[in-house]
């Protein structure tokens, strides 16, 4: 993605969807709503990482889901900005109901599974949301977030599946869509709302994001070419 241009977060606002670093049950357990999971040291050194990722990105604001583990993924960037982090119910994981602490292999031998999978649209998890009610709930935050910060850069933070139904929303991708997306942990989903169309700017990045920074004063340079010796005229 080339650099942003000067001017551009002047004009909209961009949504840094950032995913929580590593815990011992990203990819294993559906952890849900559940207290007490915390980043483990994979996640630590993620959560650090992630100040030097975003090193010279304008941050308005920092917005996280209340469950620790996204709250520990952004603390470190958070101190270093000296942001307060608003914690926001809406950008909280899925509720899982009641296949919150199921292993993902217990819950692939199901046929909800298959469900979510092929029509995740039409999936409902058993005493807890659907998907579908999932994004309504996150895009409607998202929204809100926009309109406090109608310019510059804002971090939320939140989960997997929430990033991805947001993307989704944004992108005009169907929901059965969702599992074409992957959003890994630390990584960084970049959007940006606020002059008419939705723009899908970055997704599932876990690498540089110098290109982040906006160009114009205080960027550096280019160099010039060397003039050439003008030819004397000869009368």
């Amino acid at each position: 993605m080339p650099p942003i241009a000067a001017g551009t977060l002047a004009r909209v606002t961009v949504l840094l969807l950032i995913r929580h670093a590593h815990t011992d049950a990203a990819g294993r357990q559906l952890t849900g709503w559940a207290r007490g999971v915390h980043l483990n040291a994979r996640g630590r050194e993620e959560s650090a990482r992630l100040v030097e990722r975003l090193e010279g990105v304008p941050i308005a604001a920092i917005y996280s889901s209340p469950l620790e583990r996204c709250r520990e993924t952004i603390a470190p960037l958070a101190r270093s900005r000296g942001l307060p982090v608003h914690a926001r119910r809406a950008l909280i994981e899925v509720d899982y109901g009641d296949w919150t602490g199921r292993s993902i292999a217990q819950a692939r031998r199901t046929a909800l599974w298959r469900t979510i999978q092929q029509a995740p649209s039409a999936a409902r998890f058993p005493g807890g949301e659907s998907l579908l009610g999932v994004q309504e709930r996150a895009v409607a935050e998202v929204r809100a977030i926009a309109q406090a910060h109608p310019r510059g850069a804002v971090a939320v933070v939140s989960h997997a599946d929430v990033i991805r139904l947001l993307v989704a929303h944004v992108a005009g991708m169907h929901a059965d869509h969702l599992q074409r997306l992957i959003v890994d942990p630390a990584s960084v989903s970049v959007v940006a709302l606020g002059d008419g169309i939705p723009r899908l700017l970055r997704l599932n990045d876990t690498g540089d994001l110098t290109a982040l920074r906006p160009r114009g004063r205080g960027s550096p340079e280019r160099p010039r070419r060397p003039e050439r010796p003008r030819r004397k005229l000869r009368g």
